[in-house]
């Protein structure tokens, strides 16, 4: 089952260019009739915590989801949030494009040629002018039109896309120019980059099929740890941390993996050589079962790694003002420190251990067939 090369790279590109869209969306549900008890639960049912452990806690919750605005910080005091709206965008029987300011951190209902929206637990919902909401407060019956907005997570994806593009474009332009020496920025990337070539893909792919593969682990690499290293600023950034990601990453390696794989690959799959013919049977579905299973592990891996080291980072730093004291502080803050280290380490070996992974399953997919596994 080989594919040209030319479909391949179409269908990466596609997929690669609706990630973003498809990574946050949300798929439409039909509204559900109406209960007896049905109570609002728009911005009046939605109480905001007044104790410590309770604010902390809904800051942690806020600082891993995703966000309809970029929200740098809030004035607890005057209640204004200081930051920039995104657009939102809706299909709801036709496109509704307006700005997330509308509504107003939640607080609002906003409407769009006739229809009424609200934003609650950075989710939209379809809704009337006053704002109410079905069901329970956590779980709300409204229907919810398909969300292809342009949320925080969207928007760093984008910023890290065109910064990759510029330092590789940057490190491309002075190779041409000085004569295969690299200049400017890009020095500090030419060690890494050779790095990926000859510790990542020569070792897990081979000499002879390395190169086609090269541009799409260089891209991972340097796009899972530009975002790992963008959560660690204080922008409350978590894309890397959020599921919806590193299953497009994921699916994106699954794919290139099996529309490049040669018939040996497929052979050693359904029809094992060396093997009984009656323990094929038995043992073709679970090599089936372990082609799914990998991209399934890319997923968890890279996202269980991210999004527990925000949490514990959080909560550390949570705890030096529930201590209020220097001695607890104190130490909440060292912890904070040495956690942040780490996860700056992290940040780097997660990025590298996707890539190696991916190249672990190109090679495997290329590898050429051994007359002698016939014999075994």
């Amino acid at each position: 089952m080989v594919f040209s090369k030319k479909l391949i790279q179409v269908s990466i590109a596609i997929l690669v260019a609706f990630l973003p869209l498809t990574g946050y969306s949300t798929t439409p549900e039909a509204a559900a009739s109406t209960p007896a008890h049905a109570a609002e639960a728009s911005h009046e049912a939605h109480t905001e915590p007044t104790d410590l452990k309770s604010k902390i806690r809904a800051f942690i919750d806020h600082h891993v989801l995703d966000a309809h605005d970029f929200s740098l910080f809030a004035d607890e005091a005057t209640g204004t949030h200081y930051g920039f709206p995104l657009p939102i965008i809706l299909w709801d029987n036709g496109v509704h494009i307006f700005s997330s300011s509308a509504f107003e951190h939640g607080e609002k209902v906003a409407e769009s040629n006739g229809n009424y929206y609200v934003l609650h637990h950075e989710r939209i919902y379809k809704t009337d002018a006053q704002g109410t909401l079905l069901g329970d407060e956590h779980h709300p019956t409204n229907a919810k039109p398909i969300d292809l907005s342009i949320t925080k997570g969207v928007l760093t994806i984008m910023v890290v896309a065109f910064l990759m593009f510029m330092l590789f474009s940057s490190l491309a332009k002075s190779y041409a120019k000085n004569g295969g020496i690299s200049a400017g920025p890009g020095r500090f990337f030419e060690p890494i980059v050779l790095y990926v070539r000859d510790e990542i893909a020569i070792p897990n792919i081979g000499e002879k099929h390395y190169k086609k593969y090269m541009s799409y682990l260089l891209t991972i690499f340097f796009f899972v740890w530009f975002l790992n290293i963008f959560g660690l600023t204080p922008l409350g950034i978590n894309v890397t941390g959020n599921i919806a990601v590193t299953f497009g990453l994921a699916v994106i390696t699954f794919l290139i993996t099996n529309l490049t794989a040669n018939k040996n690959y497929w052979g050693h799959i359904f029809w094992m050589p060396g093997v009984p013919t009656p323990m094929k049977f038995i043992l073709a579905p679970i090599e089936l079962l372990g082609v799914l299973i990998k991209p399934f592990s890319l997923m968890i891996r890279l996202y269980a790694n991210i999004f527990a080291g925000h949490i514990v980072l959080m909560s550390l730093i949570g705890l030096m003002f529930i201590f209020k004291n220097w001695l607890g502080s104190s130490l909440s803050f060292l912890l904070s420190f040495a956690i942040s280290t780490i996860e700056i380490l992290v940040a780097l070996l997660q990025a590298y251990i996707f890539t190696m992974l991916s190249a672990l399953y190109f090679g495997s997919a290329v590898e050429e067939h051994h007359h002698g596994d016939e014999h075994h």
